[in-house]
């Protein structure tokens, strides 16, 4: 069983910073893409940020220069550094994991999904 956890979520004050890792756990031989994706109300799911195993970084326009996506490959984890927070960052942020199995199996994860609210 593999299993996906959110942290680090929560309320920021414009121009603040917050937080959100995001660890896998269980029968993992491999992680291949991590992301994060946010759901704000009326509006789409987007992809914030990702990262690949090698590395590779990519940025939503909007939070490109403030947020940073970063892994951590012994720890199984993708963490979402989030700085010069704006209202408009306000969403639940959901953690993406493209996992292979011990088995050889290969099957994306979602998170629980985490709440960050930015206001004063």
């Amino acid at each position: 069983q593999v299993q996906v956890v959110e942290s680090g979520g929560g309320s920021a004050q414009p121009g603040g910073s917050l937080r959100l890792s995001c660890a896998a756990s269980g029968n993992i031989l491999a992680i291949y893409d991590m992301r994060w994706y946010r759901l704000a109300p009326g509006n789409q799911r987007e992809l914030v940020a990702g990262i690949t195993s090698d590395e590779n970084t990519h940025y939503i326009d909007s939070v490109k220069g403030r947020f940073t996506i970063s892994r951590d490959d012994a720890k199984k984890s993708v963490y979402l550094q989030m700085n010069s927070l704006k209202p408009e960052d306000t969403a639940v942020y959901s953690c993406y994991a493209d996992i292979r199995h011990l088995d050889g199996y290969r099957v994306v994860y979602w998170g629980q999904g985490t709440q960050v609210t930015v206001s004063s």
